[in-house]
């Protein structure tokens, strides 16, 4: 799905360059929506074959699939109101709630590592791509007229330090390789320092009296920042870093996203996909995804009582299932 410029979304309605009853199965990468955002759209057009994907891409798909349709209801709402003023033709949204309610019932979830025959003569293999709970490294092994071929999808990758999940699987070998290229160009900051100009940066606003405002995702980065939050307390050790970390967990922080609580909550019951050093956490009895302070809005009215509020808090607020 196009996500973004108002010129790239309109694709999102343009017919399919194929026949959706000629697919027989699909390989969903994860459950970001410009990836997972128009199998509503196959099945509302009539596809009825599995698709596949690790069993945290599917718990998420069944929240923000619905999601997204929802978005598609409201976003054409506005459309065709403006439509109506200028004497045009009401036009449908993308798919509905409903709908992408009703296409949660081709997923089919596996695990990770496991080899499973899709088809006759074709077998693929989920491995973990370290980019969000649940994304995958997809293998494809084809075997035809005695010979057998192999071909690797990437989906999007992540980076080997990003928190919670573990670094992605290493592909030895393939014949044929498609990857995603998005963040191709870029160098992207290493997670220490990024945790430490997080701190300086609300540390200062809660001094002023503020209030700090996070955007983000609801599902991963949200997941995410209240990983670090978390952890800061163990980045380092001098007496100026430990006065602003005592500062900032006396702080109430609040997740004001019904949808990012939604996929917290997923992510606790998949925490065996964590890495190595969280499942230890975990074993001792720290829950990566709580701490004192932290605090979920589950209302509309707890999360205008937000805006009431007269002493400092930090918000973490997500508006699109992106």
């Amino acid at each position: 799905m196009y996500q973004g410029k108002a010129t790239e979304e309109k694709d999102n309605d343009d017919p399919f360059l194929f026949d959706v009853h000629e697919i027989d199965f699909m390989l969903l990468t994860h459950a970001h929506i410009d990836h997972s955002g128009r199998i509503p759209k196959l099945y509302k057009e009539g596809y009825r074959n599995p698709v596949i994907a690790t069993k945290a891409t599917c718990d998420l798909c069944e929240i923000m699939l619905p999601d997204s349709g929802h978005i598609q209801e409201m976003e054409i709402e506005w459309k065709n109101r403006k439509r109506k003023r200028e004497g045009k033709q009401e036009l449908p949204p993308l798919y509905t709630a409903e709908e992408a309610t009703e296409s949660l019932e081709l997923f089919q979830g596996v695990q990770y590592d496991e080899i499973i025959e899709v088809a006759e003569n074709i077998e693929v293999r989920f491995n973990d791509a370290g980019h969000m709970l649940g994304s995958s490294i997809i293998e494809v092994w084809a075997y035809e007229n005695g010979k057998t071929e192999k071909a690797v999808f990437t989906g999007d990758i992540g980076n080997n330090d990003i928190p919670l999940l573990a670094s992605p699987t290493m592909i030895e070998s393939t014949d044929y390789l498609i990857m995603e290229s998005t963040y191709g160009s870029r160098l992207h900051m290493r997670n220490d320092d990024k945790a430490e100009l997080f701190l300086n940066i609300v540390s200062e606003t809660i001094d002023n009296g503020g209030t700090v405002v996070i955007p983000s995702f609801a599902v991963g980065r949200t997941q995410e920042i209240v990983y670090e939050l978390n952890k800061l307390k163990e980045k380092r050790d001098d007496e100026e870093f430990l006065k602003q970390y005592e500062a900032l967990m006396k702080v109430p922080v609040f997740i004001d996203s019904p949808l990012a609580i939604s996929a917290t909550e997923i992510f606790k019951k998949n925490m065996d996909l964590f890495d190595d050093e969280v499942k230890e956490e975990m074993q001792h009895g720290d829950n990566p995804l709580e701490f004192p302070g932290l605090q979920f809005t589950k209302t509309a009215e707890e999360s205008k009582e937000l805006n009431e509020r007269n002493d400092s808090s930090i918000v973490i607020s997500a508006s699109r299932n992106v």
